[in-house]
């Protein structure tokens, strides 16, 4: 955690700074909330392997074993939940700590610069706190009248974001760690958060090509009811409603998924 506070800071500064998101055209539909947070990583001096289409995290720091991955969404619009077509979102990736980054911007705007209107930066085990599975994309031959055709199973990861899982995200610019990390000078505290594991884990999954039945497969999670704790934190001067969670039964949750019906 030795740079996520001053990221944070750099970010909000940025913000009351009016230092706007930058696009290079209307067809830039995912860089350029990147391009603006990378300008921050650069003004603290923090060297990072530039980003890759695909790979995980986006940013990888060169000096710390802390990476960022970054989620821009666009307001008014799906912000719920994002799709993770990389890695399923943990805490850990290769003996790094990972940090989400998720940055709201205006859906409609007059021109190539727009504000950001509100962020959030969460440890990835806030979203999900296993950091053993790994993911991997696999494939079957032999389909197809001829035999010929193969299926790719290309999992994708619908999760839910911090503005959905917490009360008073919106409009604010909020830090969340776990519990026991002592923070530096010029943070408040605006709320503790507390996540609990669920009873049962997906460990596969079946699908049926005459049905289109896809099927999971269930066992018993040995740490159910464990409570993983967290804060969260504004810098001072910010806003300090408090915050805490508002979904509390995952079987309730309802997340959005686009049609994937299309073709690549």
């Amino acid at each position: 955690m030795k740079t996520v506070w001053d990221v944070f800071r750099k970010c909000v500064e940025a913000v009351r700074g009016n230092i706007l998101i930058q696009r290079e055209s209307a067809k830039d539909k995912e860089f350029h909330f990147q391009n603006w947070f990378a300008a921050r990583l650069a003004s603290l001096s923090l060297n990072f392997d530039p980003p890759a289409r695909n790979s995980y995290p986006d940013f990888k720091l060169v000096n710390y074993t802390e990476g960022y991955e970054i989620k821009g969404l666009a307001y008014p619009g799906r912000d719920a939940n994002f799709d993770s077509n990389s890695q399923v979102p943990s805490g850990i990736h290769n003996g790094r700590q990972i940090h989400y980054t998720f940055g709201r911007y205006p859906k409609e705007t007059d021109g190539n610069q727009y504000p950001l209107l509100d962020l959030v930066i969460c440890d990835g085990s806030f979203l999900n706190a296993d950091h053993l599975y790994v993911h991997k994309n696999k494939n079957v031959k032999g389909f197809g009248s001829f035999g010929d055709i193969m299926i790719r199973d290309r999992k994708m990861y619908v999760v839910p974001t911090p503005f959905h899982l917490v009360s008073n995200l919106a409009h604010n610019f909020t830090l969340i760690l776990p519990e026991g990390i002592k923070p530096e000078a010029g943070f408040k505290e605006v709320g503790k958060l507390e996540r609990v594991e669920t009873g049962e884990l997906i460990a596969g999954y079946t699908f049926n090509l005459k049905t289109n039945e896809l099927v999971p497969k269930k066992i018993p999670n040995k740490g159910v009811g464990t409570k993983h704790l967290f804060r969260a934190w504004r810098t001072e001067g910010s806003k300090m409603d408090p915050v805490s969670m508002q979904v509390t039964d995952p079987s309730k949750l309802k997340l959005e998924v686009e049609d994937d019906n299309g073709e690549d």
